[in-house]
């Protein structure tokens, strides 16, 4: 079965950062539905369309691909006495942008009575390569295309 839109495609992946450290060992295989619904990256799902079972390949994502463009507009600075007690630096908060979107902020730094803050994905602006190893290829049911990911041994559990 070919890998197209509605498909659940198990694999494992390999994952390194443009100066070869591993961000993800490849070890555990995941399963995600194919086909625009946000369950993996759009580099990752425009190199697995049309394949098989059996498909191996290693890929270089740019971050338009990958986790986008670092915005500079998403690095902001708040008064420590508005922190939650007890964060440190690399903790995660949960706010809003500027939408009222849900938004997770990463702090960056604690110094004097300022904290700063991060929206950017931890890896955006980053070109990644990932080594893609396809185990299985399915069609996906009705629920799952319903909830818009793969149930099962190596998708999402309700």
């Amino acid at each position: 079965m070919k890998i197209t839109k509605d498909t659940i495609v198990t694999l494992t992946f390999r994952a390194v950062d443009a100066k070869g450290k591993v961000l993800e060992d490849g070890k555990e295989p995941r399963a995600y539905l194919h086909g625009g619904y946000g369950n993996t990256l759009p580099g990752v799902e425009m190199a697995l369309e049309g394949q098989e079972k059996g498909f191996s390949t290693t890929v270089k994502l740019l971050p338009s691909l990958a986790f986008g463009e670092r915005d500079e507009s998403l690095v902001t600075t708040i008064s420590k006495k508005d922190f939650p007690p007890g964060v440190k630096v690399g903790g995660q908060l949960e706010g809003s942008d500027a939408e009222g979107n849900r938004q997770i902020f990463t702090v960056t730094k604690i110094k004097g009575d300022t904290v700063m803050l991060d929206g950017n994905h931890p890896l955006a602006g980053q070109d990644l390569t990932f080594t893609l190893n396809v185990i299985d290829v399915k069609a996906a049911s009705a629920e799952e295309i319903a909830h818009g990911h793969a149930h099962g041994a190596h998708g999402h559990h309700h």
